[in-house]
Formats: C-alpha cells, structure tokens, sequence
C-alpha cells in the first residue's frame, strides 16, 4: 500500500494556497453544503490537489476546501468526505483531520445526515451530539500495518509549535465539546427549526440498517444512526482539537416509519431545510468570531 503524503506535507500545501490563518473548521456533510452560499470564498481547491486527501465517491460531497468568511469569521470549510464504506481506510477517511491539526486548526465543527431511532424525531430535525457509539468495527486511532516510514499519520502532533507525541488511549468522557454546544445551541435561529440533542450511533455502512438492529441500538441509548463523523470526532480528540458535531435527520430509522430507506430520501430531506442549516452555521461562525476576537 502505498500512501506518499503525510498531514505535514498537506498542511503546507494548505497555507501556499490562502494567507487566511483560521481555527475554526467545518466539515459539510449531506444537507449542509449550503452553508456554502453565505461564504465569501478567497480560495478554493479540489481534495485531488491536495496531498492525500481522498476523493468522495457519494453524491451530494464535492470534494473541495474551501478558504474564507462566514460573517466576520475566517473559516475553512470541507465540502464533503470520504467515507470508510466507499473502501477508503481509516487512515485516509481521517487524514484531513489531522492535516487541519497539523495547519494549526483548533476546533472542528463536523456535519452529517442521520436517520432519526428516538421515536421524538422527525425529518427535517437537527441534533447537537452529545456523546456517540462506535459501531463501525474499527477503531482510527488503530497504526496501519505498514512500515512507520510510510503512514501518512506520524505518531506525532504538530500545530504549529514543536511536535509532541499523540497518545494512544485517548480519553473520550467529553468528545463533544460543551461550549461549542451551547454556541450551537444559542445559534438556532428562533422558530425556524427543531433543535434537539442526542447520542449518534456510527455503523459502517453503506446498507441501512435492518429494524432490529434499529430496536438494539435505541436499547444502547442511540438517538440517531449514521455512517460518518465519529472516526473525525476521534481523531480530532487525539490531536488536541475541540469537537463539535451536528446531524441532520433526514429520515426516520428502520421500522420506525413505513417508507423504504432511500439515499434519495436523504437529499430531498436536506434540500428541504438547507437554508435552515447554512443560517445556523453562518449564526454559529459569527457567535465563535465574537468570543475569539474579545
């Protein structure tokens, strides 16, 4: 296998590209890349120029970063991931992240689709993550079983002072981080969604899952299930990033409703309260702006 960058090589790549020196980070996921409309972009390249960065295969992820503002606020955006189900590894599903650590990123703000397990919910509502449930049968913080040399994730942490090494039992109590939540939280705009929090169970995919397992996993305290985000919520943990994640749930899980599951679904779901989302995220950059610059 072989991998011919490291997140070093693509963080410098990164800031040849913009002078633009943000901490916030936001990864857009299905449902999300409006957001993208309230941007004032200065730069813009696709992941294929960006060393190691793997190209999406999934609709409704474009493959590009994004420099630029949301309010007042430098930003960089990702406009989409790969996902392990696509037969990425774990180590490129998560390189972004730690090539964003390495740029010298502080917090990340992940996005998502996810089928609604509490019987509460309903599509088109957004949930804040606070805690998740790794069922996806892997774990990133895992090396690769290839020589040292070559893994694009050294066993080091770089953001922009002098590199420590990363540890290995990582202590998960608190991914989600508590005042990022409460920025979301206080971001929503007033009337126009409905907001709540949970416990996001991660599978691998790409199937949807079958009503019993749907049954199990609200059993283990899921609120929603989806196919992405915690490998990037523990990784970013691992290089020291503060972790925000959100979800939207674009459809009711299996057995919890009577349609079929459906991709399409999904997007028609996230085309639907697209200008909901991209207000909450460009309210969320500017509250975070505001707190950073006091």
């Amino acid at each position: 296998m072989k991998l011919e960058a490291n997140p070093q090589t693509a963080a410098a790549r990164l800031k040849k590209i913009s002078p633009l020196r943000p901490t916030l980070a936001l990864v857009l996921g299905s449902g999300f890349h409006h957001v993208l409309t309230g941007l004032r972009v200065e730069k813009k390249v696709p992941y294929a120029r960006i060393p190691g960065f793997p190209v999406p295969g999934v609709s409704g992820h474009a493959g590009e970063l994004y420099f630029g503002r949301l309010g007042k606020t430098p930003v960089m955006v990702l406009s989409g991931r790969a996902h392990f189900y696509e037969g990425h590894a774990m180590e490129r599903v998560t390189f972004a992240v730690r090539a964003l650590a390495a740029f010298g990123i502080r917090d990340l703000l992940l996005t998502n689709a996810a089928g609604g397990i509490n019987k509460k919910f309903r599509p088109g509502d957004f949930m804040v993550l606070t805690d998740h449930i790794n069922f996806m049968g892997a774990n990133p913080l895992r090396p690769m079983a290839v020589p040292r040399a070559s893994r694009p994730c050294e066993e080091m942490q770089h953001t922009g002072g002098t590199p420590v090494p990363l540890q290995r039992f990582v202590d998960l109590t608190q991914v989600y981080d508590r005042k990022l939540n409460a920025l979301l939280l206080k971001a929503a705009p007033a009337g126009k969604m409905k907001l709540r929090s949970g416990v996001y169970l991660a599978v691998c995919g790409p199937s949807y899952e079958t009503p019993a397992e749907i049954r199990a996993f609200a059993r283990l305290g899921a609120d929603a299930v989806g196919m992405s985000t915690v490998p990037e919520a523990m990784v970013a943990r691992q290089c020291g990033l503060n972790v925000a994640a959100v979800s939207c749930v674009t459809n009711l899980a299996a057995g919890r409703g009577r349609k079929k599951l459906s991709h399409g679904e999904v997007l028609e779901t996230a085309e639907r309260v697209k200008v909901t989302a991209a207000e909450w995220l460009k309210n969320f950059a500017e509250l975070y702006g505001k707190i950073n610059r006091a």
